[in-house]
């Protein structure tokens, strides 16, 4: 039994990962085909001389970053509303929009956006982009610092009110330092989504607001090009390091 499972987690693993480690080891052949021609690095430098990646590239950290600094703040203050006022209904609603199609929240999103503009005079852009991304981000947070939230002693608050500790000191000097592993965790999980996202961002940006995920994909339509191989594995390393980190803190 023991060695039919370890065969059936190495081939479920296989499963996962192969496709991976065959796409970075063709990141490094000098051929632009699949037939291994030898050692280069010659992708690896067209990526980043490429104006359209770096650009997209520099779009999407800015874009991930203001959204998680957003999402990770609105869902931390989320998570413990709901831990101090139980909801069955609000807690139910955040794991709604989990399970929700990204098409459905996309055109959703974008529905709102063409309703909000007639007042507000706006166009799609930068901005509509990062708070459809704080949209889908801030229930992930929620429910990590949720989950944090269920292991702590409302003892350790009450405790610091009888020491002549206001709400918002005790709030920040117990609640606050016992959460910052799961909001790092919450943190880096909320980057990894809105960088990865490709369907709601096409739906809700704009022309300036071109995104990695979407040049990669304007690039695949186009046909097989070399440095599609490249830019993925440089994206596949640093976000599986940032979800092995979060892991790491949230388990912690």
């Amino acid at each position: 039994m023991k060695r039919g499972l370890a065969l059936y987690a190495i081939a479920v693993y296989a499963f996962l990962h192969l496709p991976l480690l065959i796409l970075a080891l063709f990141s490094f052949n000098a051929s632009k085909f699949t037939l291994w021609e030898g050692f280069s690095l010659r992708w690896y430098r067209a990526a980043l001389a490429d104006a359209d990646l770096v650009q997209s590239a520099i779009n999407s950290l800015i874009i991930a970053i203001s959204a998680t600094a957003l999402a990770t703040t609105i869902g931390t203050l989320a998570a413990y509303a709901l831990w101090k006022r139980s909801s069955t209904w609000l807690a139910g609603s955040l794991y709604l929009s989990l399970v929700t199609p990204e098409i459905v929240t996309g055109v959703s999103l974008l529905a709102f956006f063409q309703w909000a503009f007639r007042f507000l005079h706006w166009k799609l852009g930068m901005h509509t982009v990062i708070l459809a991304h704080v949209a889908f981000s801030v229930a992930y947070v929620a429910v990590v610092v949720m989950a944090r939230l269920r292991t702590f002693d409302p003892a350790l608050e009450e405790a610091a009110l009888d020491l002549g500790a206001d709400e918002f000191g005790a709030f920040r000097r117990v609640t606050l330092p016992y959460l910052w592993p799961a909001i790092a965790a919450a943190a880096m999980l909320a980057f990894t989504v809105s960088i990865d996202d490709y369907v709601i961002t096409s739906l809700v940006a704009g022309i300036d607001s071109q995104t990695l995920p979407m040049t990669i994909y304007a690039m695949a339509r186009r046909g097989v090009n070399p440095m599609l191989n490249a830019i993925s594995t440089m994206v596949v390393i640093v976000l599986g390091a940032m979800v092995l980190m979060a892991e790491r803190l949230r388990s912690s």
